[in-house]
Parts: structure tokens; C-alpha cells; sequence
């Protein structure tokens, strides 16, 4: 883990922005005029997926993919121009935010500026050719770390965004490139800025060992925490969508969310999601509203960061294409579900959340999560009940009447039991 990680980043809400997709117009100009909905949400840091120009060579849709980037210096025409980002950046700024873009350096288009000026910087396979180690990504050609000069090359760009305003940097598949470069780069980067929040789109198991198994470098979650802030949810994420498919039970998935508690640093710090860009819609996969609350009030209680995914708010159930115009569906936006929201990132402000000692416990009910946090002789009580059921529940707590922060309502605690509710629990004990 990076030493001087700040456990309050357990407290933060991200929003992640794909610019082409999100307003009427595919632009800047149009996320300026969102940012004040945004902020109202709770949110943080607005995260930016890829906001330079994409390769033209075997791109892939009709507009190719944002992380097939052709000049990492420069800004997609699509979205407007250079100063239309620092306008951005400073309205962001204004409204209490931060700002985190999108580092995409294991590959680059294979018609970047990088390869036309510096060929000596790429992936050759044995046959002398460029390439990329994931056949599917065959709109990017990868970039090779053993030549330490890509690596002054890339902590320029990294200072070049940093001087411009940008505060964080959310970076692509981050295992796959050197876990010392990233250290070098944060070192760096330092100097010009500090505070500067590193997170790491870590990758799931299956496909560390299937590039391990290949020969390729993979490093793994707690790897990559000696250089990030933060770290993907995809150490566990696999095992939530093996339940929701009725593959595993429940406690399966809740027992890899605890060993997340001893197999890395005291300051470890998650990005919780229910979805991403490159995952389904969460609308999708959980179409019933009360269930979708339980989880989505789960997602908040979790330790680690918050994700939501531009159009989440909206429930929109369209994972929208990463190569095409694909516009959010706005129209699903319902005052109910934003005070929701709105309520939970209220909650998530508390500093529970980021130094209590957090504990998933066994319920003795399937089918019910039971989370407590711990801090200054205080329990924070999180029940999820995200199978509908019905009865009681025992939490051996001292009996009383407290209140569901969510919703303001009472929960009862009745002979150390509570009656069982279709929505979600959290309320504050005093020990």
C-alpha cells in the first residue's frame, strides 16, 4: 500500500463520465452543465474515461474505442477543445470536486505519435512483429517497460495533466505495467503536486494467472497497493455476479469480502461498484427496485470508495457501446431514488467509514447481510436483506428503539432480535 494513503478516501464518492455518451452533444460543455446535478448527488471526484484522440487503425465500431489512444497529450475534437478541459477542470473545482482522468499506458493505437516517433517503446512478439498480449484487444498494440525511457516519457504526460489542474488519475489495467514504474510515477508526480489520488483498475484473478501462464507479468491487488490509493473490486466482484447467477450461496461471496480484511494493508482502500463500464448495467442483472436499493445501500456501507457510473442514478438498464454513439437514458431519473442516493452519500460522510473496524458477520438467517463497524464506543449496524426474507433476526444487541438512518424510521431491537424488513437497516448502538 502507498504509505501516505488517507483512509478519509473510504468516504469518497466517484463518478465515472464517458463525455461521448453522457450529454445531448457528446461534450465538455455538456458535463459543465450537468456538474451542479452531479455534486447534489454527494459526489467527490468526477472520473473521465479517456478524453484524447483514438486510433483510426483497426479501430473498432464506428468511432473506436476510447482506449485505443492515439496521442496521450492531446484532447478528442469530439469533446471540444484543450481550453474547453480547463474550463471544466475549473468548474469541477468550483463546485467542491475533483478531477480524475483516465491513464491508459499499457498500449497505445497502432497509429499512435508514440510509435511513429518512438517504435523503440513497443511489445514485439517472437516473430519481431507488434502486437498485444490480449488477442481481443486488437485495436491497441502494447508498450514495453524494459526501455526505462518510456518510462521518463510517460511521467512527463502524467505532470503535463497535473499542471493543467487534474487531481487524480484512474489507470488502465495497471497491472500489466511494472509495479516500480508506477511507484517511480507517483514519486514524481509528488513533487509537482501532492495529494494527487492513484487508482488502479485492478484485474480479476482468472486473468492475472491466465497472463502469468502465458509468460506475460501480472501483478496482483496487493502488488499493485505498494504504488495505488485505491484498487479494483475485482478480486471479489466475480463471486457477487456468480450469485446473483445462482452459482454460489451468498455466505461464498461474503467470505471473499472479509478476507479482503487481513490479506491487505490496515489502510486498504476498495472501489465498491455495482457497475462500470465494463460491466453490465447493475438495472440489468437486478430489475426489481427494492432489491436494487438493499444492494445499492450495501454498496455504500462497504469499506472503500464508491463508485457510480454515469446513468446508474437513472437506472438505466442499457450498458452503453464503448465504439458507438450510445446515449444514457435520462428518462428513468426519479426524485425518489436520487434522495436515495443522496441520503446514503450523506451517510457515507461519516468518519465510521473510514476508521471503524469493519466486520461482515455470520447471520443466522441465509440470505441476510449483517456488517457492523466499530469506532469511539459506537456500532454502526448495516442490515441488508437481499433476499426478501421473512422473520427475525438475531444480532445480540442491547434492546431498544433506534432509528433507520436511511429513512428515519424505527427498528426495534426486542430480546437481542429484530423483525426482518424488504429494504435496508442502518442504524447507529451505542456499545
Amino acid at each position: 500500500m502507498a504509505k501516505d494513503t488517507a483512509k478519509e478516501l473510504r468516504n469518497k464518492i466517484i463518478y465515472e463520465i464517458y463525455v461521448r455518451n453522457h450529454g445531448q452533444n457528446g461534450t465538455f460543455k455538456d458535463v459543465i452543465e450537468d456538474l451542479p446535478r452531479i455534486k447534489d448527488l454527494g459526489v467527490d471526484i468526477v472520473w473521465f474515461m479517456p478524453i484524447h484522440p483514438i486510433g483510426i487503425k483497426n479501430k473498432k465500431g464506428s468511432l473506436g474505442c476510447p482506449y485505443a489512444i492515439r496521442n496521450y497529450r492531446e484532447i478528442n475534437p469530439e469533446y471540444g477543445s484543450l481550453e474547453d478541459f480547463k474550463q471544466l477542470v475549473n468548474e469541477i473545482h468550483k463546485h467542491g470536486m475533483l478531477c480524475m482522468i483516465d491513464v491508459v499506458f499499457n498500449h497505445t493505437s497502432p497509429d499512435s505519435y508514440l510509435f511513429k516517433e518512438h517504435p523503440e517503446y513497443f511489445y514485439r512478439n517472437e516473430d519481431g512483429d507488434m502486437g498485444n498480449k490480449v488477442g481481443d484487444w486488437y485495436d491497441v498494440i502494447d508498450l514495453d517497460y524494459s526501455n526505462e525511457k518510456l518510462w521518463d516519457e510517460q511521467i512527463d504526460v502524467l505532470k503535463h495533466w497535473v499542471s493543467i489542474g487534474v487531481d487524480g488519475f484512474r489507470c488502465d489495467v495497471a497491472p500489466l505495467v511494472p509495479v516500480e514504474f508506477w511507484q517511480k510515477a507517483r514519486k514524481e508526480v509528488e513533487k509537482i503536486k501532492e495529494s494527487v489520488i492513484w487508482l488502479s483498475e485492478t484485474v480479476e484473478t482468472g486473468f492475472i494467472t491466465y497472463l502469468r501462464d502465458k509468460g506475460f507479468y501480472a501483478a496482483s491487488d496487493s502488488e499493485i497497493y505498494n504504488a495505488f490509493d485505491i484498487t479494483y473490486d475485482y478480486d471479489v466482484h466475480p463471486y457477487f455476479k456468480a450469485y446473483l447467477n445462482g452459482e454460489i450461496e451468498l455466505e461464498d461471496y461474503l467470505e471473499k469480502i472479509r478476507q479482503q480484511e487481513y490479506i491487505y494493508p490496515d489502510n486498504y482502500v476498495k472501489l465498491r461498484f455495482l457497475e462500470n463500464h465494463d460491466q453490465p448495467r447493475i438495472k440489468k442483472l437486478i430489475s426489481n427496485e427494492d432489491m436494487l436499493k438493499v444492494w445499492t445501500a450495501f454498496m455504500y456501507f462497504q469499506k472503500g470508495a464508491v463508485l457510480l457510473y454515469g446513468g446508474q442514478e437513472a437506472q438505466d438498464d442499457n450498458t452503453p457501446s464503448l465504439f458507438d454513439i450510445d446515449k444514457i437514458n435520462w428518462e428513468g431519473l426519479d426524485i425518489d431514488f436520487i434522495n436515495y442516493l443522496k441520503l446514503l452519500g450523506e451517510i457515507k460522510k461519516r468518519k465510521v467509514f473510514a476508521y471503524g473496524k469493519y466486520n461482515i458477520h455470520k447471520a443466522d438467517k441465509k440470505g441476510i447481510i449483517y456488517a457492523t463497524y466499530e469506532y469511539k464506543g459506537k456500532k454502526l449496524v448495516g442490515i441488508f436483506n437481499v433476499e426478501n426474507k421473512l422473520g427475525k433476526l438475531n444480532l445480540s444487541l442491547k434492546d431498544g428503539v433506534y432509528r433507520n438512518l436511511i429513512d428515519n424510521t424505527h427498528v426495534e431491537v426486542k430480546e437481542g432480535k429484530i423483525e426482518l424488513q424488504n429494504k435496508a437497516l442502518i442504524f447507529e448502538v451505542e456499545e
